[in-house]
């Protein structure tokens, strides 16, 4: 069963922030980050138990071609995202939106 994917405001903002930073790099880049998370998040609402448990019932799922890993928590019928996460930043960001 594919499960609806829902983002918190900071996973929102998460999107935005990897976006302008690749598209300020070269114009499309940003277009390309977005696609790659896109791909990522349809693998996750349909099998959302094939990525690694990180902490207690979050998963982290890592986005193919960029340093990014999504982290998320599923529900009977949803996935929440938490974190759209750059692997370069220090961990205890995305690990403070989870406590």
């Amino acid at each position: 069963m594919v499960k609806t994917v829902t983002f918190t405001p900071e996973a929102e903002e998460d999107t935005y922030q990897g976006y302008a930073w690749y598209e300020s790099r070269r114009i499309g880049l940003g277009r390309e980050f977005i696609t790659a998370v896109d791909a990522c998040l349809q693998s996750i609402s349909r099998s959302p138990k094939l990525y690694q448990a990180i902490y207690k019932d979050y998963r982290r799922a890592v986005v193919r071609r960029f340093p990014f890993s999504i982290i998320y928590e599923e529900t009977d019928s949803t996935v929440t995202v938490y974190a759209i996460f750059d692997s370069r930043q220090n961990p205890d960001k995305w690990q403070e939106r989870l406590q």
